[in-house]
């Protein structure tokens, strides 16, 4: 059986119970966390910076999947780096510097991931799918809450499932927005390798370990 990869997106986590949430995440053997980063410019929300990222590091051995909404990316890429973050996604609309960007990360030996909107053509992304680590796949429109999964967004999974196997290119695909025990399904039939998941897991307080099991038992059926 493929194994999956969960990630919790610590944005739709309280930040009084940041300390149950990682308790959770080792009960349910859970290795990675979601950070999102949020400028105000490039999505309209503002969240975390690189001292949650380094707090994180310092208190838990959870693996951080830190995701950059913001413009111009690569000026802040080397302080996420400074403060801990194992996988650094940013996004392919925020800068022209894309390759400066995944050598930055991979000189450090961390995984380098490149994100698109639903909007976003995945022949953007063609010149330097041979480079990333991971390509993450928005399947709402980021920054901007309580919008449905768009479900054309599983036709960019299929595409770049498509392109991994022709080119024998190793990089994971990633899903966020609006992931459930439902439309994890369609996303994981197409290819999908890891999904974040907040409004889902975090929808009722001490529920989290229920809702990970659910997501989990959908992917065993898949």
């Amino acid at each position: 059986m493929k194994e999956y990869i969960l990630a919790p997106s610590l944005f739709s986590s309280r930040i009084s119970r940041i300390e149950a949430t990682l308790n959770v995440l080792k009960m349910t053997e859970t290795k990675w966390l979601h950070v999102d980063v949020m400028d105000g410019c490039f999505v309209p929300d503002m969240a975390s910076g690189p001292s949650i990222v380094k707090e994180l590091k310092e208190i838990d051995d959870t693996l951080l999947d830190v995701h950059l909404m913001v413009e111009r990316p690569e000026k802040i890429v080397p302080a996420f780096l400074d403060a801990g973050a194992d996988s650094i996604t940013y996004h392919a609309e925020a800068t022209n510097n894309g390759m400066h960007i995944i050598q930055m990360i991979k000189e450090r030996k961390k995984k380098a991931g490149v994100a698109i909107n639903p909007a976003t053509p995945v022949s953007l992304l063609e010149p330097i799918l041979s480079e990333v680590d991971l390509v993450l796949v928005m399947t709402i429109n980021p920054g901007r809450p309580n919008k449905d999964f768009i479900d054309s967004t599983v036709n960019k999974i299929v595409e770049l499932n498509r392109l991994r196997k022709i080119h024998d290119y190793h990089f994971l695909i990633e899903v966020d927005g609006k992931i459930d025990n439902q439309t994890i399904k369609p996303c994981a039939k197409a290819g999908t390798d890891m999904f974040v998941s907040g409004g889902y897991i975090f929808s009722e307080e001490n529920k989290e370990a229920e809702m990970i099991t659910n997501l989990k038992t959908a992917l065993a059926e898949v």
